[in-house]
């Protein structure tokens, strides 16, 4: 299904594909010979998300483009089914595996890979061929790369990167009431949705 959103359609290159039941919403751009397949979703809410050329989207893979945190996919990428990526950017040739996770404002380097479940946290920054091993956790700029057990080692970097502020504009002040602020704030702007309108 293709939807306007905010007054923006996606632009899809006639050589892409786009299985009938994937979902592109507002702002997306999809470069030539791209394959999004079935389940998957592209949403830019507030910021847009461009796919690359030649880049495969597998089924059921979430992408959105986030306030403030646009996605940008290079050329030749491979995102696999159930990945979620969010406002982040991915240079040349990169795999995304089952699973991972991209987080906002997060940047992959040409040729990394993040295999099976592996996470590239908040404005992470994962170097050109580098790679998140299956369930690891990759997190900083440059990211340092820890297995999901060492919590309070990826605690100490994930904790200076602010998270609720960058993602959900939550100062550290207020964050002890944070969940009603947050559900409240996202509320609003994701209300804009019951507007969105099916492209023919």
């Amino acid at each position: 299904m293709i939807l306007q959103h905010l007054d923006q359609q996606p632009q899809i290159d006639p050589s892409a594909y786009v299985a009938p039941n994937a979902l592109i919403c507002g702002n997306v751009r999809i470069g030539k010979n791209a394959r999004i397949m079935f389940g998957a979703q592209l949403i830019a809410e507030n910021s847009p998300i461009t796919i690359g050329a030649y880049c495969i989207v597998l089924e059921n893979a979430v992408i959105r483009g986030t306030e403030n945190n646009p996605v940008t996919i290079g050329n030749n990428c491979l995102i696999g089914p159930n990945s979620h990526l969010a406002g982040c950017t991915l240079e040349d040739e990169v795999f995304i595996a089952t699973g991972a996770s991209i987080f906002h404002g997060a940047t992959i380097k040409h040729g990394a890979e993040v295999r099976i479940n592996g996470v590239v946290h908040l404005k992470s920054v994962l170097g050109e061929n580098e790679i998140v091993p299956i369930n690891w956790v990759a997190v900083g700029d440059p990211a340092q790369i820890f297995p999901p057990q060492k919590h309070e080692e990826i605690w100490a970097v994930q904790k200076t990167l602010d998270f609720t502020d960058h993602v959900y504009g939550l100062p550290e002040k207020h964050q002890g009431s944070g969940m009603s602020y947050i559900t409240r704030a996202m509320a609003q702007r994701l209300k804009h949705h019951s507007e969105d309108r099916i492209v023919e």
